[in-house]
């Protein structure tokens, strides 16, 4: 999977619609909640999707990369 601009941007938008962290962005989502959905087995569509790439980017240490992507949505 090779995340384009726009699935990293919607890690920074999309809010968790349920759960123990309803209403968390996906980018702020626990890397231990992360790895729960790894074991247990991601939902399917677009929520699915965001939360593997989040748990990828996690996972491998990559959060560093979403930074620039924060400062601009604050400006904006």
């Amino acid at each position: 999977m090779i995340p384009d601009a726009e699935q990293l941007q919607r890690l920074l938008t999309v809010e968790m619609p349920y759960g123990k962290h309803k209403g968390c962005l996906i980018a702020d989502l626990p890397g231990n909640y992360l790895n729960w959905f790894a074991r247990e087995g991601f939902p399917s569509g677009d929520l699915g999707r965001l939360l593997a790439l989040m748990h990828e980017i996690d996972h491998n240490g990559l959060s560093g990369l979403l930074v620039p992507l924060r400062r601009q949505l604050k400006k904006t």
